[in-house]
């Protein structure tokens, strides 16, 4: 069966990606799409998000933070923001490692003194 055409009013991922790049890991001051924290994105009918997410560490005590940078990057400003909800899954296999860093993350990285 044909999937039904994307809605206008549906985002795209490729934006819910790109909107994700405002969304900083607190303790290393990069944006979770170039460390490569952010797995998988889907976008329902409804427009809601699904964004399968790890972290660099189970025992990191930050997901508030990166659920509230979701909330203001893809639900806030003017009109209503890109989505209409959101939901993050933490996962954790695959487990995260240095080698999901974009080539932009690793920069970075480098240019805060970090060897990668």
């Amino acid at each position: 069966m044909p999937e039904a055409p994307v809605s206008a009013d549906v985002a795209a991922i490729d934006d819910v990606e790109e909107a994700m790049r405002d969304v900083v890991d607190p303790e290393l001051g990069i944006n979770v799409v170039d460390l490569g924290l952010v797995y998988d994105i889907k976008v329902e009918q409804d427009n809601t998000a699904t964004i399968d997410m790890t972290l660099t560490s189970a025992a990191c005590p930050l997901t508030d933070v990166i659920e509230d940078q979701t909330r203001t990057a893809l639900t806030g400003g003017p009109g209503g923001g890109l989505v209409q909800d959101f939901r993050i899954n933490w996962v954790w296999m695959p487990p995260w490692g240095p080698e999901k860093i974009t080539e932009d993350g690793r920069e970075q990285l480098r240019a805060l003194g970090f060897t990668v």
